[in-house]
């Protein structure tokens, strides 16, 4: 479809020039990958050891820039740091397009590759701390901020790491953000070493945090900001350890998933693209047609580029294309000036009607397919390192609370005995001392809760273990138990786990 329907576009109307440049094979078969953003000793490079679980090569940690470079991590059988001259010519790769940047780039650009489960499914990329103060003056030798909105159209997930001791935004920063806007989808902020300062101060950094990003990022809502300290360090200030947890399980939870959204990820920003390749056509061909045959090219060609937000409007009202489709006008300005609009091509209504039957025709029946071809890939969550930590131990988030509870007490006694004699007298009374009772006398019971009909459904149907329509005393029992989690504001399980089975029935099923 892209060579076909949509490259031929962006030729003709010098999308690569402008935008983002052809793509090649190796960008539709590359791994899901995570960009990791932020000021130096922000704690990039510890939080991606914290994901790998390990060191990896070229890897160096400290309170100044330590991390020059842009770093991908990558899996391998032996470790090892592959230049980046060799990376941009490596046909199986899909960095070729960086050569653009050059050797100054280049000679800041590397591969780490080491073996571990973790990269198996997923790359991860650490990048340059970004300079503030007086050390903005530097001059990298290669135009950052594009070098990061590069990664940033192709990864999966970039993460914008915040220091709780380091607030301030500098210039650099501010751009970078910027930039980023336009990938909002992908953006996951996060504010660490939040446990290096009290609770009271760490309300005090949040909201300072939240003012700050509201003056840059370009969201109406308010930004998802994961709080906690992501590294090995002990916690200085443990008042907010539950939260922690709770962000640090949520956020890589996230991460964990990335490769089964992978080919909707890659089709999602293909569409993107094509949008973008088409609103871009308009305007080179809407440029070509006001410029004069023969005088007063110079004059023409100032005039349009500074009334561009007049063409903007016009081709908006004349296609009908919504305002978020076009290209940033002032990133779009910088690189019109070095243009000869005469030699723009008018617009070709065959190209456009190709793109359009691919988005409205070709796309869709692709969507549909996408689900199934998850599972006949049988595409796994990304495991090892941090994700092997997250679940099925006592230290994980919420290991003792709620359905959890008593799960790893070491103990013989049913967790749920402990109000058995409560439950008990309310069980007699209900009915009547017979040794079942009816679902319609457990619903009225039930029913004086207030839960929802499909919450108290949820426990009804983990409580009837037996499915033949009645509760015995354990049954009860275990339904209260369930009741009491819910109302206290915990989340219940499609599956009961094998520690809350009555005893009855645990030994049925043991003994099976």
């Amino acid at each position: 479809m892209y060579s076909q329907c949509l490259e031929p576009l962006e030729t003709t109307y010098l999308f690569h020039d402008f935008h983002s440049p052809k793509l090649r094979s190796a960008d539709f078969d590359y791994k899901p990958s995570v960009m990791l953003i932020g000021q130096y000793s922000t704690g990039k490079t510890t939080f991606l050891q914290h994901i790998v679980g390990k060191d990896y090569p070229g890897m160096r940690i400290g309170p100044e820039p330590t991390t020059d470079k842009f770093i991908v991590i990558m899996n391998g059988k032996e470790d090892s740091i592959v230049p980046g001259n060799a990376l941009v010519v490596d046909a199986n790769m899909p960095y070729a397009p960086l050569s653009k940047f050059g050797n100054k780039f280049l000679n800041r650009f590397q591969a780490s590759v080491t073996s571990t489960p973790v990269l198996e499914n997923l790359t991860l990329i650490d990048t340059p701390g970004i300079l503030s103060g007086e050390k903005q003056l530097i001059d990298r030798g290669y135009d950052f901020i594009q070098v990061v909105q590069w990664f940033a159209e192709r990864v999966d997930r970039v993460i914008l790491l915040f220091d709780a001791h380091k607030l301030d935004v500098s210039d650099e920063f501010k751009r970078t953000i910027e930039v980023l806007n336009m990938y909002e989808d992908k953006l996951k902020i996060v504010l660490n070493k939040a446990d290096r300062v009290s609770p009271q101060q760490l309300m005090r950094v949040y909201g300072a945090l939240m003012w700050s990003l509201g003056k840059i990022v370009n969201t109406p809502e308010v930004v998802r900001v994961y709080t906690g300290s992501f590294w090995k360090q002990p916690l200085q200030h443990t008042a907010n350890r539950h939260l922690f947890e709770l962000e640090h399980q949520d956020l890589f939870k996230d991460l964990q998933s990335l490769p089964k959204q992978n080919s909707i990820r890659k089709l999602n920003d293909f569409i993107r693209r094509s949008r973008l390749a088409k609103v871009h056509a308009y305007i080179i061909s809407e440029l070509k047609s006001e410029m004069p045959r023969l005088f007063g090219r110079e004059v023409a060609k100032q005039r349009l580029i500074d009334e561009l937000d007049t063409v903007y409007r016009r081709i908006q009202s004349r296609y009908g294309v919504s305002a978020g489709d076009f290209p940033d006008i002032n990133q779009m300005r910088r690189k019109l000036k070095d243009y000869d609009f005469t030699k723009f091509k008018v617009l070709d209504s065959s190209l456009i009607d190709a793109l359009d039957d691919m988005l409205n025709k070709k796309i869709p029946p692709l969507m549909s397919m996408l689900p199934n071809e998850s599972l006949q890939l049988n595409t796994e969550d990304v495991s090892g390192g941090v994700f092997d930590l997250m679940e099925n131990n006592p230290f994980q988030s919420g290991a003792t609370e709620g359905v959890n509870e008593g799960k790893y007490d070491g103990s013989e006694t049913w967790i749920v005995a402990k109000h058995m004699a409560e439950y008990e007298k309310s069980f007699q009374r209900i009915s009547g001392g017979k040794e079942k009772v009816s679902g319609a006398a457990v619903r009225d019971e039930l029913m004086k809760s207030h839960l929802p009909n499909t919450e108290l459904a949820l426990i009804w149907r983990l409580a009837d273990v037996d499915n033949d329509g009645y509760f015995d005393i354990e049954q009860w029992a275990l339904a209260n138990h369930l009741l009491k989690i819910r109302l206290a504001g915990h989340e219940l399980p499609h599956t009961l786990p094998h520690h809350l089975l009555p005893p009855a029935s645990k030994n049925v099923s043991d003994h099976s």
